[in-house]
Formats: structure tokens, sequence, C-alpha cells
């Protein structure tokens, strides 16, 4: 069996999915109750100002940081500084497959039109390969 691996807790990294900071990240730095959480970006790094939200607005992440309960804007971003947490976010999967689809988002009709027709060229040269390997 499968246990939780993501808790909810102080010095967790969440993703926010929904509302005004949809697609930034914060830091949960005090438990409210069983539906809310007190979180903040750090604002100069992630543009998220403190505040109570749902658990429902939010995803939680692999990362956490190292601070202390209701820990104060300056500690917070020094938490985030010391542990690289910015750069771990950036290399992992989900936050590459989240740029990919802004980027996709961001196409234009010829751009789309390039990428369908690179796509085909691929698969023909994968195609004529795999032909040359069977024969």
């Amino acid at each position: 069996t499968m246990g939780f691996s993501r808790y909810v807790e102080v010095g967790r990294v969440v993703l926010i999915n929904y509302g005004p900071d949809a697609g930034k990240l914060a830091t949960v730095i005090d438990i409210v109750d069983q539906n809310k959480c007190l979180v903040e970006g750090p604002e100069e790094i992630t543009g998220v100002k403190r505040q109570v939200i749902s658990y429902r607005r939010i995803a939680l992440t692999d990362l956490t940081v190292n601070i202390q309960r209701s820990a104060r804007a300056k500690s917070l971003k020094a938490a985030w500084k010391e542990g690289d947490t910015l750069a771990k976010w950036e290399g992992s999967q989900w936050a590459k497959k989240l740029a990919s689809k802004k980027t996709r988002a961001g196409l234009s009709d010829f751009d789309r039109f390039k990428v369908m027709v690179a796509k085909k060229q691929k698969s023909r040269i994968i195609a004529q390969k795999m032909k040359e390997l069977k024969a």
C-alpha cells in the first residue's frame, strides 16, 4: 500500500491552482483549520502576498523549506534562498510540463503549422530507420 508522502505542514511549498494567484508557488506558514492554511510566497520571489487560502485551491509539491510556524517574510525569503527552492522547482517535471503548456498556448497558427510539419518529418525519419532495422 502506498502511504501519503506530501503532507500539509509548515514549510511545505504549494502550487496555487485557482484564484488571482493561480500558477504561482507559495509556502505554508501556518495551519488555520482543516480547510484552510496561511500561505506566503515569499512575495519578492513568487509574488504571492501573505493570505489565508483553502486547501481546494492549492496543490502540494514535493518541496519543503525549513521555517518556523508563522515565520516572518524575511526569514521565509532566507529559507527559500538557502534551500535553492526555486531552482529545484524549475528542475522538476511538473514545472517543465507547465512551462511547455504555457509555450503551446502562446503559439500562433503558423507556429502550430510548423510544429505539425516538424512532427511529420520526425515520424517519417523514425519509420524509415525502423524499416531499415527490420530489413
